[in-house]
Order: C-alpha cells, then structure tokens, then sequence
C-alpha cells in the first residue's frame, strides 16, 4: 500500500511539474496577432521631399512643412504581409516614424525575429540599413529628431545590431572600453561603467552576431528593474545598468514603457513579436 502510494506522489508531482511548465509557456503573450496592427499606432514625421503625400504643405524648396503624424499611413509604411509563407509586419522604411504599442511593459522578456529587405530611401538610400526597437517608451511622440519617443534603445542596424542608444533624457551606466581614443566606447564585461545620456548616447555592442541581409535575426531584450539585456540570435551583447531619465531637472528610475519599432530608411519585416514577464533575470545573466 505504501508503495503505491509513493508512486502515486511521483505520479502527480510529475503532473504538476509539467502543468507548471505548460502554464509558464502560456504566459508569453503575442505582441503581434498574425493579422493586422491591432494594439499598435504609427506616428510619422514628415516626408521626404521626394514622396508624394498630399494634404501637406510644402515650401518653395519642395520640403514638407508638418509631420504625417498619428495613426495616418498614406504611403503604407507600415503593413501587414506574408512573408516566406508567415505573416509579418513591413516596415517599409519610405519615411521616418515608428510603429507603438498601446501597452506599457515592465519587468519582461520580448522576443522577435526581423530580416532586412531590398529597399532603402533618403536620406539614407546610401548608407547601412537601419531600425530599432525601442523599449521604456514614454512621452510624447516626436520628442526626439522629430520622431522617436524618450526611450532605451536596442539598435537595429546591419553590423550594429545590438548597440545601445539613449535616446532624449534618457541615462545608463554600461561597463565599457573604448578600444581607441578616437572610438565609441564598446560594452566589455568586467569593465569600469561609463554613463551614457544625452550627451554621450550610443555605446557598441561587444560582438556582432548578427546573420547574413536576407536571413531571419532574433532578437532578445531582457528587462528587470532598471537593468536590461540585449541578446542577438541566443549571444548576449551588451548590459545596461542603472536605467534612468531626466525629469523636472532630477534623475529617476526609468523601469517600464512602451515598445517603438522604427521606420529609419530601410525594408525590414518583423515577426514573432512575443513578451512575458519576468521576476528576475535567468541565471545565465
């Protein structure tokens, strides 16, 4: 009798543990419903001179003389397609603006996989492809360049995938080096933290892991508390500490915010966009 009802524990400890793992699978929620935008808002700045929007005025120079704005897509920047058989978001690129969630989210892990396409536009249709997600988004749209919103961000761009950026009033502390005098400052692990901000706001990631243009990328970003980890297909680049912004003329905390995929010049498709959260970092970190 003992004896089955020992095995009959092990029976359902074994139920429990797999019910717990299924239950934490299901607290990944998607981001991105295969479908349309739902969850999400465009805000564009104005266009190029070189594509034609109308209901914007221009100057005598042909430049545009007021931003798309909210939720206005005349050029279809942002779309939904297929794309190798699954469904993705497109960002075309043709005008700088951001694609945001209506959500704001602390303490989580986001996931996503991107993959640049062919186009590129001005001003940028000769330099690398560009994008970004930006994450801890808050304030108004257009607070920075005229585009981007106060956030962190986890750049997107080929051979830079990974870097990390602050943008507007925004502060970390990151242990870096800079490799010569005349270099960005690069995320080294053990080294002395510098403090980024408005100032000095952009410091390399380690390494570059970034896959061949045409093949798809993951990308991870880590948050908890006021820390957050960027990962490139399953390599962790770069750790940021001590997040903060610039309020009323003192620093606080900068811990939760919106999520901002950028339109920067370039074709690129994002899919998979997946969070969940987290009560602390895993244990490889």
């Amino acid at each position: 009798m003992k004896r089955i009802f020992f095995f009959l524990m092990i029976f359902f400890l074994v139920l429990s543990c797999q019910s717990n793992k299924e239950s934490g699978q299901e607290e990944w929620h998607e981001l991105f419903n295969g479908k349309d935008l739902t969850g999400w808002y465009t805000w564009q700045k104005a266009p190029e001179p070189g594509s034609a929007v109308e209901g914007i005025s221009r100057d005598e120079n042909g430049n545009y003389l007021e931003p798309i704005g909210k939720n206005r897509d005349p050029l279809n920047v942002f779309t939904v397609v297929s794309e190798e058989g699954q469904p993705a978001i497109r960002i075309s690129g043709e005008t700088f603006g951001i694609l945001v969630t209506e959500n704001f989210y602390e303490n989580y892990h986001l996931q996503l996989e991107f993959k640049w396409g062919d186009e590129k536009y001005p001003p940028r249709e000769n330099e690398l492809m560009d994008s970004g997600v930006l994450y801890h988004s808050m304030g108004p749209e257009g607070a920075w360049g005229g585009v981007w919103m106060k956030s962190l961000e986890c750049q997107v761009m080929e051979q830079a995938c990974g870097d990390f950026i602050c943008v507007d009033t925004t502060f970390a502390d990151i242990p870096a080096v800079k490799p010569s005098p005349d270099a960005r400052f690069q995320y080294r692990v053990g080294a002395e933290k510098v403090t980024f901000g408005p100032e000095q706001g952009y410091c390399r990631k380690d390494e570059d892991h970034e896959k061949p243009v045409g093949h798809w990328n993951l990308l991870e970003i880590y948050t908890f508390g006021n820390e957050s980890i960027h990962v490139i297909n399953g390599e962790i680049n770069m750790h940021a500490y001590n997040l903060r912004y610039q309020e009323n003329g003192r620093e606080v905390p900068l811990t939760r915010g919106k999520i901002q995929l950028q339109s920067e010049g370039a074709e690129i498709f994002y899919r998979n966009i997946q969070i969940t959260p987290i009560t602390e970092f895993p244990g490889r970190f």
